[in-house]
């Protein structure tokens, strides 16, 4: 009898669990995006959101409608999602009211279908030609207290570029109380001009609540980082002594030596000559320092080394280090640590035999966000060191 009181106990509390977590959910009004399939008019249930900021410009579109030559079948039901972005400054995005209020402190999960179509085919808006904006797009989503309100930047995905349909997922905590969602499809970012690209977006789950334990590690507020300490340069590792092995003579069968494989070419992060231009940046993911400090940690010298590489084989190259914090401490803390993190890359660039003409370095501090600074996952984007390519042709070694 104390057996069954007890499963019919924790039966009792696994339904009152199971009712808490769908009361709590956050459910979207047409979540699919299911409408009849049309060029220029947003799914039922969503709010147009490029006519309140670009008049003239037309509305998102339900897609697959054989309109712009999109025809990819959907993910989920019958019909999705498209925008696009264009090369005229201009971007769609759609909005609507949630069933019940994101809150303040709270945190949240949700997933969305996202998928890149290969011909999305209109005219150009800088030159009124026929274009096909297929260049990668990435989503952000927005909470606000109003159709098309971008008051907090929840989250935003990386840029979309596969063909096949892949599911995004989201976490986020919201700064205040939002009872508006808005899906915005934007460009690349940082990028030097506007561009035509496409995203396409289907399938979006019930917005729910989950708990605010994940553990990231933050850069502690101290009155002032530590000041970049002076590298040496690094020796190669010693070989242990052996005794040559003695070399047999050649004779007339022996075939001649295969050449050697030509080295790779030498690359910034990933990023060869031909594919750089005057102005871009490009980040150094692999580069990590103490936390609090500008002091550059032992596993990112390899990175580094790669970098003086290229500027050592590329000696009319000239770059700037530019530093970028997260958004969390104040702002004079952030401009120090940003400026002392940046001048370590340049000094290590030097101690290696780059000139100090080709090193610019610059502590951007908090000033220049690439994701939002309320999600783990943002201010992690957000803390990073960056080489802007600042001249290609005219530097001396």
């Amino acid at each position: 009898m104390r057996k069954r009181s007890s499963l019919l106990f924790l039966l009792l509390m696994a339904s009152c669990s199971l009712a808490f977590s769908q009361e709590e959910a956050i459910y979207l009004t047409n979540p699919s995006f299911e409408d009849m399939p049309r060029h220029s008019k947003e799914p039922v249930g969503w709010y147009d959101c490029g006519g309140d900021l670009f008049p003239g410009e037309s509305p998102p579109d339900v897609q697959p409608s054989g309109e712009f030559s999109v025809t990819k079948p959907a993910n989920h039901g019958s019909t999705y999602l498209g925008m696009v972005v264009r090369d005229n400054d201009t971007w769609e995005s759609v909005s609507q009211k949630l069933s019940r209020p994101l809150k303040k402190g709270k945190c949240y999960e949700f997933s969305l279908d996202l998928a890149r179509s290969e011909l999305y085919i209109s005219l150009s808006r800088a030159n009124n030609e026929q274009a096909n904006y297929i260049t990668p797009a990435k989503l952000r989503i927005w909470g606000g207290f109003g159709y098309c309100d971008k008051q907090y930047l929840l989250d935003e995905t990386p840029l979309v570029n596969k063909h096949q349909w892949m599911q995004f997922n989201f976490k986020f905590e919201p700064i205040a109380d939002y009872s508006y969602i808005t899906l915005e499809a934007f460009y690349e970012t940082p990028t030097l001009f506007p561009y035509n690209g496409n995203i396409l977006v289907d399938n979006a789950s019930p917005i729910k609540p989950i708990p605010c334990d994940e553990q990231v590690a933050e850069e502690p507020v101290s009155p002032q980082p530590e000041e970049p300490q002076d590298i040496a340069r690094e020796d190669p590792p010693r070989q242990p002594a052996s005794t040559p092995k003695p070399q047999k003579p050649a004779t007339a069968t022996q075939t001649t030596p295969r050449a050697p494989d030509p080295e790779p070419e030498k690359t910034i992060a990933g990023v060869k000559r031909s594919e750089m231009a005057k102005g871009q940046s490009i980040r150094l993911d692999k580069l990590y320092f103490d936390a609090d400090s500008s002091r550059i940690q032992k596993e990112s010298f390899s990175f580094l080394n790669e970098v003086y590489e290229f500027l050592d084989v590329n000696n009319d190259v000239v770059i700037e280090i530019g530093g970028h914090t997260n958004g969390l401490p104040p702002d004079e803390y952030c401009d120090k640590l940003s400026t002392a993190r940046a001048k370590a890359v340049a000094d290590y660039l030097a101690s290696k035999g780059i000139s100090r003409k080709r090193l610019q370095y610059k502590g951007y501090g908090k000033r220049q966000p690439v994701a939002s600074n309320k999600t783990p996952y943002g201010r992690r984007k957000n803390q990073r060191v960056e080489i802007k390519i600042l001249e290609m042709g005219g530097g001396d070694g």
